[in-house]
């Protein structure tokens, strides 16, 4: 309500109170309700008011569910190195016709000592590397994804506790007033200048009031709590926010949003990563078929006696793949499915993104024309009306029921639309979290 209209009415209340009157049970009831203004709204935690920008810095930074993806990140990274290493060298003694009558004499026997090492066929270590590195990437899209929904998450709680805050910001201009009109109906009604009738339907208007202050300041609690826990905080850890809606922002077209969204949305890129993952172990069990080696080289004591006594020896094998190809080829074509598999989930993601886009682009849209109709039209249509009401009843030309009404219809008008802009930017941060990126300037004017 405009301050004019508020003192106009306010005004009016006082002058119409005349002196001195007896209280019913009618009036105690109106006294009731005095005190159930009094004590709807509790006091706030004081704490210095928070701005969305401070709100989602400091959760990038604290977040419990950043850290976590954080560090499986860091604990992918340092598979990398492991993934490509050879196997651990061997070392190897052996002892061969040691005397079965002389168990103790190595002298007699043939003792050998052997070093040895294998390898992997040639691209397997680096298609192994290769697929680590993807478990990486995967890792790092799963935090970009991460990143991305606590920021919207703060944006939404942040904008839910704006939301209930101005709310109850609108109440509080009106309770000094209500109170007013109480106690004018109270001393109206005492003298028989308005019938019960209106006592009781004032009742009921005005407990509408306490019972909305009730629920605001349940909802701003609500939302605290959860910016706390999205802030790493305690629950109920003292916060309050200061910002501004935005109405006229614009809605970029569908193209624009989809070429943003195939480039920086996390799950698609997880996604991505995930097929070529499939790829690089699908072409690694096609290097089933190169054979293995090992490499050994050793040292021969011979016995004791034998010339020459001191000898060294060489060993290599390799594998033979081929004469297993019914495991090597299930192999294979179980890789090929996997990476198929990987093609149509990718591929899935995608056209469900496109209606993900969509459908949050047509909610915004729609939020955004209702705002625009609360604000331009309903908003100045129900102040007039007040006005028109107040000016009434000074003349004697309506009742104070009526003049009620006028503020409740304004009171009711002022929450709708302040809930009416905060749905569109609640729709917004739908958007955005549907595009995986913020909506900057540059592309609504796409």
């Amino acid at each position: 309500m405009k301050k004019s209209h508020t003192a106009l009415w306010a005004a009016v209340l006082v002058m119409a109170v005349p002196g001195g009157c007896a209280q019913t049970a009618a009036t105690r009831g109106l006294e009731a309700i005095s005190v159930l203004f009094q004590q709807a709204r509790s006091a706030s935690p004081a704490a210095q008011p928070l701005t969305l920008d401070d709100a989602e810095r400091i959760a990038l930074a604290e977040n419990p569910d950043l850290h976590v993806a954080a560090r499986k990140v860091a604990v992918a990274e340092s598979h990398v190195p492991l993934a490509g290493a050879l196997d651990d060298p061997q070392a190897m003694y052996r002892a061969w016709s040691v005397p079965l009558n002389e168990p103790w004499n190595y002298n007699a026997a043939q003792n050998m000592f052997m070093l040895g090492q294998s390898f992997p066929g040639r691209g397997k270590r680096s298609l192994r590397t290769g697929i680590a590195q993807s478990d990486v990437d995967q890792a790092q899209a799963e935090l970009e994804a991460v990143r991305l929904r606590v920021r919207i998450d703060v944006r939404k709680a942040f904008l839910n506790m704006l939301r209930a805050q101005d709310e109850l910001s609108i109440h509080d201009q009106h309770v000094g007033l209500a109170q007013q009109a109480i106690e004018a109906a109270r001393i109206k009604y005492t003298v028989g200048k308005i019938p019960q009738v209106e006592i009781l339907k004032a009742q009921i208007t005005l407990t509408r009031l306490a019972e909305h202050m009730i629920r605001f300041e349940k909802d701003a609690e609500v939302a605290r709590a959860r910016l706390n826990t999205l802030l790493g905080r305690v629950p109920d850890a003292p916060l309050q926010v200061a910002g501004e809606y935005s109405v006229s922002q614009p809605i970029p077209s569908m193209e624009s949003l989809t070429e943003i969204a195939l480039h920086a949305r996390p799950d698609l890129r997880e996604a991505a990563v995930s097929e070529e993952k499939s790829r690089k172990e699908q072409s690694l069990t096609k290097r089933a078929y190169k054979p293995d080696f090992n490499i050994a080289a050793g040292y021969m004591l011979m016995p004791s006696g034998q010339d020459p006594r001191n000898n060294y020896m060489l060993e290599a094998s390799m594998s033979l793949p081929w004469l297993n190809r019914h495991k090597h080829d299930a192999e294979i074509h179980e890789a090929a499915l996997a990476t198929a598999q990987k093609d149509l989930e990718l591929d899935a993601m995608k056209k469900g993104a496109l209606g993900q886009i969509e459908e949050a682009r047509v909610e915004a849209r729609a939020a955004q024309r209702l705002a625009n109709v609360y604000q331009q039209q309903l908003r100045p249509q129900a102040e007039s009306t007040l006005h028109a009401a107040v000016v009434a009843y000074e003349n004697d030309q309506t009742s104070f029921l009526d003049l009620v009404d006028s503020q409740m219809t304004v009171v009711d008008t002022d929450l709708a639309s302040i809930d009416a802009v905060a749905e569109f930017n609640l729709r917004m941060a739908d958007l955005e979290l549907a595009v995986g990126a913020p909506i900057t300037a540059q592309e609504m004017a796409k």
